[in-house]
């Protein structure tokens, strides 16, 4: 008798806990359009700004097919798709390096010429450009193009926003409603040429 109480209120509480447990993980499950800066105390909405590079803001834009209207300039220059990853360097590049491209579209990966050879002139874009690896160091200010992948086809584009001797920092938009405004990848000399230790980076490009 005592052993069929014993093991009902074990079941009982096993059932308890069981309850308490799939309660706590539904929790937060509903989709958000809000993301939350690294230090976890601010969240952000899409056109919020997130960070910054010379003056130039990047902003949030929540899921990475997410398109708010396209950006043109007050002389009719194609900056991008707001607030797309195109549109950001575009955007760096046209107000604080004053420099715009003569082919504005494409998609992000479309921005490497793979045709090219290292340090050669990529006329679409009007920049000169290194593969990764490459002989010619990257810089700050380089735009940094990314290949595409099987979730993320277009390829992906930043700025260099810092250069040390084994690493570097890119700051971007668009990665993602949980990802930072912010990377740094291991930088590699080997060979008589630099490398950026990330696999799908294509290479860079310089005014």
């Amino acid at each position: 008798m005592k052993r069929k109480v014993l093991i009902l209120i074990l079941s009982t509480i096993l059932i308890i806990i069981s309850g308490v447990v799939i309660i706590l993980n539904n929790k937060g499950v509903e989709p958000s359009n809000k993301n939350t800066s690294d230090d976890n105390k601010k969240e952000y909405n899409i056109g919020d700004k997130v960070d910054s590079l010379n003056g130039v803001y990047v902003y949030y834009n929540g899921p990475v097919s997410n398109v708010v209207g396209r950006n043109v300039s007050a002389n009719g220059y194609n900056i991008g798709q707001k607030y797309q990853c195109v549109e950001f360097v575009k955007r760096y590049y046209y107000q604080y390096l004053h420099h715009t491209m003569p082919d504005s579209y494409g998609h992000a990966k479309d921005f490497f010429n793979a045709k090219l050879k290292d340090g050669q002139k990529n006329k679409s874009r009007g920049l000169t450009q290194y593969g990764n690896p490459s002989k010619s160091k990257p810089k700050i200010n380089d735009l940094v193009i990314y290949g595409g992948t099987k979730h993320n086809p277009y390829g992906h584009v930043a700025i260099i926003s810092f250069v040390g001797n084994h690493e570097i920092e890119i700051i971007q938009q668009n990665p993602g409603p949980n990802a930072s405004s912010r990377v740094r990848y291991s930088l590699e000399r080997a060979n008589g040429k630099w490398k950026i230790s990330n696999e799908n980076m294509l290479g860079w490009l310089r005014k």
